[in-house]
């Protein structure tokens, strides 16, 4: 089987079963540090994540890894990756609001991230484990941020035991069902829809809230 390295390397999830069958245990390393340079480093966004833990617990299922080992290592990978996106953004984001006159990254907006994950900070970290793209930025935004590690590493794991346990398993017991097969990016989407439903029921309630205390004050 021929294929390009670029393509490989953006498709991973659609070349599973061939790294697993030619390259047996590596297949192991090849998902850790995929896993991990996708959550740690925030130039690699495009990396796949959710069809790959997807497949990789369907690829599982048929005997090609073991889920656990595979599990332990795709969550440690993913927490490792995030705590790496945290200390760059801790100690080299702030770097980039050293300038007063800077249009773009003014020190204001440092402020307002830092007061945002003061308070939401924990949902955040959570939730973006589910929203690709997001995901890689969110540990660098909390440690631009300041948000304390302690409680960023908490909210970090519990994320990740949700995000990679949850997809393996989902993988796992229904990824080689044909239909579920056929319609990856649907069952992906409404994965991300329900995790972020707690979020949209939160922010509506916030939203008439305010509503409702503006309305009483201009009465």
């Amino acid at each position: 089987m021929e294929f390009n390295p670029i393509d490989l390397i953006l498709h991973l999830d659609q070349y599973l079963n061939f790294l697993v069958t030619h390259y047996g245990a590596w297949v192991y390393g090849i998902l850790f540090l995929v896993i991990f340079c996708e959550t740690g480093l925030v130039v690699t966004p495009f990396l796949p994540g959710d069809s790959l833990l997807f497949i990789a617990g369907a690829v599982c299922a048929t005997g090609g890894m073991d889920p656990l080992l595979l599990g332990g290592l795709l969550m440690l990978a993913a927490i490792s990756g995030d705590s790496l996106n945290y200390l760059i953004g801790r100690t080299a984001g702030e770097r980039l609001f050293t300038n007063p006159d800077s249009k773009i990254f003014r020190r204001d907006y440092l402020e307002q991230t830092h007061e945002f994950y003061e308070v939401h900070g924990g949902k955040t970290v959570t939730l973006a484990r589910f929203l690709p793209i997001i995901r890689t930025f969110a540990p660098f935004v909390a440690g631009m941020g300041r948000m304390p590690y302690p409680r960023f590493f908490a909210f970090s794991v519990l994320g990740t035991i949700l995000w990679v346990g949850g997809l393996v398993t989902l993988g796992f017991f229904f990824g080689n069902v044909p239909f579920i097969k056929q319609n990856l990016s649907l069952m992906v989407i409404a994965i991300i829809g329900v995790s972020m439903l707690p979020m949209v029921i939160s922010f509506a309630r916030r939203h008439f809230r305010n509503a409702g205390k503006g309305a009483e004050q201009s009465s």
